[in-house]
């Protein structure tokens, strides 16, 4: 009798989890999506639903859109419990913010659990998590 696919297994305590999921659990793998989405006891957190909870103005350019939204995360990240676990989804979406997050969770002496990324997202964050040994492929618990 074959086991269940677990997509998260190994990843010790879920209640302490810390997990970035670059790309669109729309298009990804139904076992990650459906198994990230049942961990209640883990902050689900976006910046577009932070985003959505206070008032929200049209940034007048990029850099303005980035600043913005590094503030955002920036407040969430900081105002939340060290030890509390999380499943941060569409952020980092640029090497700037992964960067700057990576000296966030420095700064608490926090890391990352583990980094997903639904296929076919390339690029320089995807690379990034890559270079640090964290990102796992969406349809297996193995490092990518």
């Amino acid at each position: 009798m074959a086991g269940s696919f677990n997509p998260l297994a190994g990843f010790g305590p879920a209640e302490k989890a810390k997990f970035l999921v670059l790309g669109s659990s729309r298009t990804g793998s139904s076992a990650l999506t459906s198994r990230l989405s049942s961990l209640k006891n883990l902050e689900h957190v976006s910046p577009t639903r932070l985003k959505g909870l206070g008032i929200s103005r049209c940034p007048v350019s990029t850099e303005a859109d980035e600043a913005s939204k590094l503030a955002l995360m920036r407040r969430w990240f900081f105002a939340r419990k060290p030890d509390a676990g999380f499943i941060l989804t569409d952020f980092p979406a640029t090497l700037l913010q992964a960067r700057v997050f990576d000296e966030w969770l420095e700064c608490r002496s926090e890391g990352l659990t583990a980094v997903f990324a639904f296929e076919p997202i390339v690029g320089p964050v995807v690379d990034h998590y890559r270079m640090l040994g964290l990102l796992c492929s969406a349809d297996t618990d193995a490092p990518a």
